[in-house]
């Protein structure tokens, strides 16, 4: 099952590269990067939800999802819950004085 979800979150994450890659920026145009007039609001104009955008949005909630599943069954599955529970402990006393 984990190698399976490897795989799935492998493919989610270079989806979600080529979708975010693929949109078209917020007024990204010359005025827009100086500060001028090419952006009426502090985000960019927003229009209607495209494609693109629907598809980065369910792309990045499968992504978060497959990354907490990946998470909870990791941890489930090892045996050893501390990264200090292998190694031995020396009890030694204080010196006196």
């Amino acid at each position: 099952m984990i190698y399976f979800l490897v795989v799935i979150h492998v493919i989610v994450c270079l989806f979600l590269i080529g979708v975010v890659l693929l949109q078209q920026g917020k007024s990204a145009d010359l005025a827009g990067a100086f500060g001028g007039q090419g952006s009426q609001t502090a985000f960019g104009p927003r229009g209607a939800a495209n494609l693109l955008t629907k598809l980065t949005t369910w792309s990045a909630i499968l992504f978060m999802v497959v990354s907490i599943s990946l998470t909870v069954l990791l941890a489930r599955s090892s045996g050893e819950h501390s990264v200090l529970s292998g190694t031995p402990t020396q009890h030694t006393a204080p010196a006196k004085k």
